[in-house]
């Protein structure tokens, strides 16, 4: 018998559920991440996964775990117990966990701050012991991490929604992107292989919703349809309720990754059938441009721009504005880009980055600029004015990163300091040249910033966004 006072947690499901030998074990979970698919890059806070015998569910989890692309300061796994019900949910803190694959260390400091915070977590052994729900995860983890790998290992066993809302409440400081949560869930069990096709796509369409109410409303159909055998929609719907509690409030997207069910490996059982799917949470940090500059104010600083290019190139003034009739935003200290069209070809773009100046002033200043003083062109004459289109690239704060992979393509625009030396790419650049996030940094150092290749480790990386509006053509 397991002795449940021993300091670790020692794996209960090796040689079951996934191989005991260490080799074997490694040889089977690299194989299954090179064979699934490659996944954009994104913000991944959270992955659904099944915790079947790998035979059955690991090719579809691979999917999941292939599409994470950062490390993480730690990694919540979130399983249903099988076996106790709490009315709570239990973390293990007695020690680590152990596979094959060796030691997986748990975060005990947050485990002793979340005891404190509420009294639903606790700690009761007989719900960790023999539950693979957790453990099946592992592996993978420890494939793709190594050593630098920190759990919270959480049972719910608990099916009160409210008690569930509470324990959501508890974590919800922690689900932010130096964290990933991993819910480990089956779905349909035991119906024949049709009708588990049909209740696990309604299912995972429910969770895809990213709506409570409709995911609690699916459970509810799928169970009054009488569907022949099915014993649940989903083992692990606590699990998924708890997630769902994290992400209803944000501007978080769950995108179905895999779908499959035990009916689907060669030579097994379609009468009686369990359900598999795999799941990313992501969320795209963009900026509303509605909230960030209205309709309205971006009017406002195109007739700036407009103004201040007839009268400097007509009169070569410089307009003076009066502040009291200016829309709050473009009084605001903003960085701007202000670039000149003509025949639907470039006739002159300069920017500043640097947000020491009211928006509206920095939209003058770069509307002239961009007609008299870019290098690669001659000055605006009076006779092209009336050819002339105006766009403005008003700029988000910018955003310090620890890493390439933070950076959106399309979306991000880079700024680089390194001392004295800064570059600065708009977002659209990256796209135009084809460039992935590596050649986007390198290109913006040795060709905007004078940054060696050498000098890009010690070099600060910022991202920002760009609302980009202009004339119609």
């Amino acid at each position: 018998m397991q002795n449940i006072d021993a300091s670790n947690r020692v794996a209960a499901v090796s040689g079951s559920f996934y191989p005991k030998d260490k080799t074997e074990l490694s040889y089977q979970v690299d194989s299954l991440l090179q064979k699934a698919p490659k996944y954009s890059q994104e913000d991944t806070r959270a992955i659904i996964v099944p915790h079947a015998g790998y035979i059955f569910s690991a090719y579809t989890a691979s999917h999941a775990y292939a599409s994470l692309d950062k490390r993480y300061k730690n990694i919540f796994i979130i399983g249903s117990s099988h076996h106790v019900h709490l009315d709570a949910a239990s973390i293990y803190n007695k020690g680590n966990y152990e596979t094959p694959l060796g030691e997986v260390r748990v975060n005990q400091e947050i485990v002793t701050k979340l005891f404190e915070t509420s009294s639903l977590f606790t700690y009761t052994a007989q719900a960790h012991i023999k539950e693979h729900t957790l453990e099946v995860q592992l592996p993978f983890l420890q494939r793709i991490y190594k050593q630098q790998l920190q759990i919270v290992p959480i049972i719910i066993a608990t099916s009160d929604p409210k008690k569930i809302l509470e324990i959501s409440k508890a974590l919800k400081p922690y689900f932010n992107e130096e964290n990933l949560f991993i819910i480990s869930t089956d779905l349909s069990h035991f119906p024949k292989y049709e009708d588990a096709n049909k209740v696990d796509i309604k299912t995972l369409k429910a969770i895809e919703s990213n709506n409570i109410e409709t995911f609690v409303r699916t459970l509810s159909e799928n169970e009054l349809q009488s569907v022949n055998n099915l014993a649940t929609s989903a083992c692990g719907w606590t699990s998924v309720l708890t997630l769902l509690n994290l992400t209803t409030e944000k501007n978080y997207s769950y995108q179905i990754l895999k779908y499959s069910n035990s009916g689907d490996i060669q030579g097994a059982d379609k009468n009686r059938v369990v359900g598999y799917g795999a799941l990313r949470v992501i969320q795209k940090e963009k900026v509303d441009e509605s909230s960030f500059l209205s309709d309205a104010e971006k009017q406002q600083a195109l007739e700036i721009a407009k103004k201040a290019l007839h009268e400097a190139t007509n009169k070569s003034e410089k307009i003076v504005l009066n502040t009291h009739y200016l829309f709050p935003k473009l009084q605001e200290p903003l960085g701007a880009f202000v670039t000149l069209y003509k025949d639907s070809n470039l006739r002159g773009c300069i920017g500043r980055f640097e947000p020491n100046q009211a928006l509206g002033e920095v939209i003058v200043d770069m509307a002239i600029a961009a007609a008299q003083n870019d290098p690669r062109f001659n000055k605006v004459t009076t006779d092209e004015l009336n050819n002339i289109k105006v766009e403005i690239s008003v700029l988000t704060p910018r955003k310090k990163i620890s890493s390439l992979q933070e950076i959106e393509i399309g979306t991000h625009g880079i700024y680089l300091q390194k001392g004295a030396k800064s570059g600065t790419y708009l977002p659209h650049v990256a796209t135009q040249m084809g460039w992935n996030a590596q050649e986007f940094v390198q290109h913006c150092a040795a060709e905007k910033a004078g940054i060696s290749l050498e000098e890009l480790n010690t070099t600060d990386i910022y991202t920002y966004e760009a609302i980009v509006f202009g004339e119609k053509d």
